[in-house]
């Protein structure tokens, strides 16, 4: 037996002894679970006075059955595309299974979607039938100008008035409440209930399970088709990546559901039989309610990471000199002792095989030298910071977005495991993620075991190789396997273009191997600036540096086919008005304030510290110029539901200001 035969086939047992076999479909997983536990806490809701109730599975997948049998009674049937426009809550599961058992599929989107949006996307899949939230989202199409001609149902979660009633009679349009559903739903038959059931066991792997539009980062939004079998395949192997995970355990959920993101982890809790307990994003909301839940896991994109951190930070402040000085010291100590007690216990990312021994001789001395004040560290100041968030959690789980390093090593400091996950609405998502057992720093993970990924070298007409780099080399990252989308939805075109005759998808992420297996992500390759002169820049590392300023909020590089690079940058205001009148600056309003020259040198001042040869970055990298623009980024406008940046969108509607940064073309 060869060398590579017998890794094969030590890499097929591993597979088998390690990876449940599921059902076809997910709507049959949960009816498993539903037997295997079915008083398990699936759903943690929050009702009407604020008390939680906790739903079983049995009591779930109940519900889910007699939902199925209320749609089916308004029409949705096997092939049907059902709009659903609506936020993370304990009523969107049960439709979603609910839609899925018919053998229909769902179309998702947030409450923060435009009405243009939404009129486009149910125009493009010629939606006969949506579920709104409420009857703002359904106001949003009427009002936006965009007719949908093909809408002839409504559902509203929550109860609408008359006057939309009104409105949806004059376009006939039949409209129904979810609580009425509910109740239809539970005075159906046996009978009813049984085919129902039965039309679950009808629904094949390969069947579109739904169609996730992109949040339009770039260009026209596309619908990926998603089967049943893309997420199956990742929920077999989900114990494998976190093997840490306990029957019961709960996760907080925060996120909007309708992203592949949020909504593949709501299948894994399923698959691992564990419970979800639902939040919302703003920190008070949802400090409060880790406060009372105990969550044991919860996943959260970086801004919201980012955000706790610094709500953190600012609680901090308010404290006395002494407790001021005790936080930094410890935060600094917690920074040293890990990042040297990784370097011992080889959890660095390694690119060549000899590193290991050098690693463990550099972060011997100081982890030893640390260890004893790290201990009294963890005692008086990191489990009070824990115990903010929940105090029981195992682990966190930052994706949908590059996590800052100045906030990953707080994180880590403080004894917060929060690792790293990587993927794509293409991929279903999920192609990567950090060991919660054994994380390390700077990647975004082991491959999950459902995918295959590679990275590849990229010629000088832009074609791509087909054998991988080694570790360590730089090219586009690309992935296979069952979790890879079946689609865009009525656009081949689009799906050949990122989709090869071999089924590797490009994922148009710019990365590298290491020898563990782990992913490096290092830019986007559709977001690389080419200069004038030829030269490549890569925005996301310059946003990444300057983004750890605390006087900036957001930043956006510019400057393709231009002789230099130029910056939009968002103040973080708190900051930069605290600042002012520490410097006792005068001014009339914000925006005279950001345009004073004191200001204006303090920004520069703050660039050149962050963006400069010592950090690491070239002579073309460096910022030429930059505007302060008064008002943050808005989800919708100019960010999506992910809070990544719209960079096309961001371009148009800063058009002038652009303009502007490259008049006379030259360096300052």
């Amino acid at each position: 037996m060869t060398k590579i035969a017998a890794v094969e086939k030590i890499k097929s047992f591993f597979d088998k002894t390690t990876s449940e076999c599921l059902p076809e479909n997910l709507p049959l997983l949960l009816r498993q679970r539903a037997q295997n536990c079915p008083d398990n806490t699936l759903q943690v809701v929050k009702n009407e006075v604020g008390e939680y109730e906790y739903h079983s599975y049995k009591r779930v997948y109940n519900r889910t059955v007699e939902m199925a049998c209320a749609l089916k009674k308004i029409g949705v049937h096997r092939g049907s595309l059902v709009g659903f426009i609506a936020d993370n809550r304990r009523e969107w599961l049960i439709l979603d299974m609910g839609i899925l058992s018919l053998g229909a599929s769902d179309i998702p989107r947030g409450c923060d979607s435009t009405g243009t949006e939404i009129a486009f996307i149910l125009n493009f899949v010629n939606c006969s039938i949506c579920v709104f939230e409420n009857q703002r989202q359904f106001r949003k199409i009427l009002e936006c100008g965009e007719k949908v001609p093909s809408l002839k149902t409504v559902i509203f979660i929550d109860s609408p008035d008359d006057s939309v009633r009104n409105d949806a009679e004059k376009l006939g349009i039949t409209i129904y409440k979810y609580v009425d559903l509910e109740d239809s739903g539970r005075y159906a038959s046996v009978s009813e209930r049984k085919d129902v059931e039965e039309e679950m066991n009808r629904t094949g792997r390969n069947e579109t399970a739904t169609i996730i539009f992109t949040s339009g980062t770039t260009g026209m939004p596309k619908g990926v088709m998603l089967t049943h079998d893309n997420y199956i395949a990742q929920c077999e192997a989900v114990k494998t990546a976190l093997p840490n995970t306990k029957d019961g355990d709960i996760w907080l959920t925060v996120l909007p559901v309708w992203h592949s993101f949020e909504r593949a982890f709501q299948y894994f809790i399923i698959t691992l039989k564990s419970g979800m307990a639902y939040s919302k994003p703003a920190a008070s909301v949802m400090l409060q309610d880790m406060k009372n839940i105990h969550p044991n896991w919860m996943c959260g994109v970086p801004r919201l990471w980012d955000s706790l951190a610094h709500g953190i930070f600012k609680q901090i402040k308010k404290e006395n000199k002494a407790s001021r000085f005790s936080f930094a010291a410890a935060v600094y100590i917690g920074k040293i002792f890990t990042k040297s007690r990784d370097r011992v216990c080889g959890l660095v990312c390694r690119y060549r095989k000899e590193t290991r021994f050098f690693d463990f001789l550099y972060g011997i001395i100081p982890f030893i030298l640390s260890a004893p004040f790290y201990g009294i560290c963890e005692l008086v100041i990191y489990r009070r910071i824990r115990a903010v968030l929940g105090g029981h959690m195992t682990a966190a789980i930052s994706g949908g977005g590059a996590l800052q390093h100045d906030v990953e090593s707080f994180y880590h400091a403080v004894g917060f495991n929060l690792i790293e996950g990587y993927g794509m609405t293409e991929a279903a998502p999920i192609l990567s993620v950090r060991n919660p057992l054994k994380p390390r720093a700077g990647c975004v993970g082991v491959v999950f075991p459902s995918a295959e990924v590679k990275v590849v070298a990229v010629g000088k007409d832009g074609t791509l190789a087909t054998d991988p780099l080694p570790p360590g080399k730089k090219g586009i990252v690309m992935a296979r396997g069952r979790q890879i989308m079946k689609g865009y939805y009525n656009r081949p075109d689009r799906t050949a273009r990122v989709i090869d005759k071999d089924g590797w998808l490009n994922t148009g992420d710019v990365g590298m191997m290491t020898l563990d297996n782990e992913i490096k992500i290092t830019g986007r390759a559709k977001d690389t600036i080419v200069l004038l002169g030829g030269e490549n820049v890569e925005p996301a590392v310059i946003e990444a540096s300057l983004s750890n300023s605390p006087f900036i909020e957001r930043v956006m590089i510019v400057g393709q086919d231009k002789k230099y690079i130029a910056a939009l940058i968002v103040p973080q205001k708190d900051a930069v008005t605290e600042w002012a009148d520490i410097s006792r600056i005068m001014y009339s309003s914000w925006e005279s304030l950001l345009e004073s020259n004191e200001m204006q040198l303090m920004f520069r001042e703050e660039i050149e510290r962050l963006v400069n040869e010592k950090t690491g970055f070239r002579t073309c990298e460096r910022i030429s110029r930059f505007v302060l623009l008064p008002e943050s980024f808005v989800q919708g406008r100019e960010i999506n539901a992910k809070g990544e940046m719209m960079r096309d969108k961001i371009r148009r509607l800063y058009e002038k200001q652009i303009h502007m940064l490259f008049l006379n073309g030259s360096r300052e």
